[in-house]
């Protein structure tokens, strides 16, 4: 396709496009969470570097990447591959508000006590997601589940 084959756009209009990508990116981050030992320790560094890119007070991220190793750590042990950490930016009432969704492919176990795990050692997650996040819940979709958490910029 050459130049003279391509619908006419106003010079602004690709800028403002070029633009609107360009600001998403800077505070939009999607991880993925491959299913692996190690990968949320992985998962958490990457968080920690692009809260630390954004300039995120240090009590918010400490906050925010306790709530990634929970949401992570339950996709990994609670559903099925592929799961996709997202970090952003949303524009709230009183200010801004950082939003972590963790998507997977849905439960791999069925639902209820698991045998073989241990009560001492998990089902803490939602409670201390729940402790640190304003907001929080999950949407469920054709293909799977998305868990999410709010924390307000202070």
């Amino acid at each position: 396709m050459t130049a003279l084959d391509r619908p006419y756009a106003p010079p602004g209009e690709n800028m403002a496009a070029q633009l609107k990508t360009l600001v998403q990116a800077a505070y939009e981050h999607v991880c993925p969470v491959p299913p692996v030992a190690g990968a949320v320790s992985a998962v958490r560094r990457r968080a920690a570097a692009v809260l630390a890119d954004w300039s995120v007070c240090p009590h918010l991220v400490e906050d925010a990447l306790l709530v990634v190793s929970e949401l992570v750590t339950n996709a990994i042990v609670h559903a099925r591959p592929p799961a996709v950490l997202r970090l952003s930016w949303v524009q709230g009432d009183g200010g801004r508000t950082l939003r972590v969704e963790v998507a997977d492919a849905g439960p791999a176990l069925p639902v209820g006590p698991s045998l073989g795990i241990d009560p001492d050692e998990h089902g803490r997650g939602e409670t201390i997601v729940h402790a640190l996040t304003t907001r929080h819940g999950i949407r469920t979709h054709l293909d799977g589940v998305v868990r999410w958490a709010e924390l307000d910029v202070p």
